[in-house]
């Protein structure tokens, strides 16, 4: 069993997300301890990116404030290496192809791996697509995390069989942001997850307060939240750490 599957044993999971380097990365860095202070079972790292396609306005935002800020591939490495002195939990990046490939897969993952990563998240990758990164990926220890849509419908059980680490089920068509309410029926794709995988699986997109979060408790084994978490540190900078780690206590389950 992978860190990953680990992080939700005997409890739900909660995994915030957070873009890194907006607001530079030593901000960064001192968010991601207070949410592992909080609470947080897995930490979902955000790799900016020029065209997030999956995300909406946002966390566009919060890409385009860490690309003008230097943020770079390397100096996230460097940051997380900084992070593993002081953090145990899951660490888990969420990117584009673009990023990887322009990096050098290999390359990138070996490094992911030297730092101490989990698990990665390529939104843009279909499922049937993703041999071009899952073999090196499995090389370096790097869960390949597969998100399964409400749109997957006949490819629910085939994704669910090949997954590793932790599923991402993603709660609604579109893209990632606040929502005042999920409509998708989750729990039958949850039913069909469970009928093919015993690897846990997280909801994500929309959810954004502690309701919703314990509402997916109930249906799944975990709750995402990125967008809820970026507008905190855009509308606190400095002063955001202490404001997220007390919003990712009241999504924790108790």
């Amino acid at each position: 069993m992978s860190r990953l599957s680990e992080a939700f044993q005997n409890k739900k999971a909660f995994i915030p997300f957070i873009t890194c380097g907006d607001g530079g990365l030593d901000l960064t860095k001192k968010i991601v301890k207070e949410m592992v202070d909080a609470g947080a079972s897995i930490i979902e790292l955000g790799i900016p990116f020029s065209d997030p396609t999956a995300e909406g306005p946002v966390i566009q935002e919060a890409n385009i404030r860490a690309l003008s800020a230097g943020t770079t591939t390397d100096r996230i490495f460097d940051m997380v290496a900084e992070l593993r002195k002081e953090v145990d939990v899951p660490l888990v990046f969420m990117t584009y192809a673009n990023v990887v490939f322009s990096y050098g897969t290999e390359k990138f993952l070996s490094r992911a791996e030297e730092v101490g990563m989990d698990g990665i998240i390529l939104p843009d990758v279909p499922f049937e697509e993703k041999e071009e990164f899952a073999p090196a990926c499995r090389k370096h220890g790097i869960d390949f995390i597969s998100l399964i849509a409400p749109t997957s419908k006949d490819r629910i059980a085939m994704i669910a069989k090949e997954a590793e680490g932790f599923i991402y089920l993603v709660s609604s068509l579109g893209v990632t942001g606040v929502r005042s309410s999920i409509t998708t029926d989750l729990s039958s794709i949850v039913s069909v997850i469970r009928e093919n995988t015993s690897v846990p699986c997280a909801v994500g997109f929309g959810i954004s307060t502690p309701e919703q979060a314990h509402a997916m408790y109930e249906i799944a084994d975990g709750a995402i939240v990125g967008s809820a978490i970026v507008k905190l540190i855009a509308a606190h900078g400095e002063n955001a750490p202490k404001i997220v780690g007390d919003f990712v206590r009241s999504m924790v389950n108790p």
